[in-house]
């Protein structure tokens, strides 16, 4: 039986792995701006949603806060790179890492609330940057699609994953 070190260490680096995921996927793999908002939309958040149905809740934050802020950093949205870290936090707090499987009632419940939660933090960012409570509306279509499509994807991921199994592998890994 390995040390506790070892189990320690596999999940910091399956963090900081899932942290890379989240920045990539978010920045670079299906990212479609929206010029009527200066946004964009993409499906960093549903690698975020399985990263807080697998890790402990924690580092959850840890990889979903990070991962999304570096992608605001580092593709030329800065001023909401803090927001997003306190946004993607909050919505990790929605999910559940416990039991067998990702897909479970908690979470299925989960992916709509954190919808929900990026939707309203994202609009109150704005009411800060805008100096207004009427300007913002104009983005929750897009962040509606936001959210709908990372849920969508995250029960598509969820379910593959849950198929192979992967949580008690995970677990063996560690131990």
């Amino acid at each position: 039986m390995k040390s506790n070190r070892y189990s320690a260490t596999g999940t910091y680096v399956m963090t900081a792995l899932f942290a890379a995921m989240i920045f990539v996927v978010t920045a670079y793999v299906l990212h479609i701006p929206t010029p009527a908002t200066g946004g964009y939309i993409h499906l960093g958040d549903s690698i975020l949603y399985l990263a807080a149905s697998i890790l402990p809740t924690p580092l959850a934050i840890a990889a979903g806060g990070i991962g999304e802020a570096m992608s605001d950093a580092l593709t030329g949205s800065a001023a909401y790179a803090l927001p997003t870290f306190l946004i993607k936090s909050a919505m990790v707090l929605c999910f559940s890492a416990a039991g067998k499987t990702i897909l479970h009632k908690r979470n299925a419940t989960a992916a709509v609330a954190a919808g929900m939660i990026c939707i309203a933090g994202y609009y109150l960012t704005e009411v800060f940057f805008l100096h207004s409570f009427v300007s913002p509306l104009a983005e929750i279509p897009a962040n509606l699609v936001q959210a709908g499509a990372s849920a969508a994807a995250y029960f598509l991921l969820g379910n593959a994953l849950d198929r192979i199994n992967i949580k008690n592998r995970i677990r063996a890994f560690e131990h």
